[in-house]
């Protein structure tokens, strides 16, 4: 079997970047999500006043992530970052299950954890595997598209879930 030889830039793996792009927009689509509507269901659902104790999912996320980040490195290298960046999504799959089932707050505050580590492993793979695909010298420009996705997506999203009907649209 002979391989092509690997090519890299932008244009030459335009397909596999705007996948992993995309894949960035959807990650930060659900994070924008949960953003505008658990602070709702904290305070409605679970009758939360405390906006620590509303807001406790943000930090479950924050220090989940960034220890899946300080792991993800090292993972990636034993075993692949194509495998992480599934791996990332598989800990995403019980996010929603457990929000809409939750419950406590305890729940919600667990199912941040798994999303936690979603974006380490998901949002950091794709990050790795873009600056593979454009080479060093247009890594930059991977880092600048990968960012604006995601937030991109988590803007849109949180946006969007946090629109409510006014008097005229009931």
């Amino acid at each position: 079997m002979t391989r092509r030889p690997v090519r890299l830039g932008l244009r030459e793996n335009r397909a596999q970047f705007t996948l992993l792009v995309a894949v960035n927009a959807f990650v930060g689509a659900m994070v924008g999500l949960e953003r505008s509507t658990l602070p709702l269901i904290g305070r409605e659902d679970f009758g939360l006043t405390s906006s620590a104790a509303v807001l406790s999912f943000i930090v479950a996320f924050g220090i989940a992530k960034a220890l899946t980040n300080l792991a993800a490195g090292v993972l990636a290298a034993r075993a692949g970052r194509r495998r992480l960046l599934i791996a990332g999504w598989a800990f995403a799959l019980p996010v929603p299950l457990l929000i809409a089932v939750a419950p406590s707050w305890t729940w919600i505050v667990a199912a941040n954890a798994f999303l936690g580590v979603n974006q380490g492993l998901a949002w950091s793979m794709t990050v790795v595997m873009k600056i593979d695909l454009v080479g060093p010298k247009r890594r930059g420009l991977a880092l600048g598209l990968n960012e604006s996705a995601g937030y991109g997506g988590v803007a849109l999203a949180a946006g969007i879930s946090g629109l409510r009907p006014t008097a005229s649209d009931q």
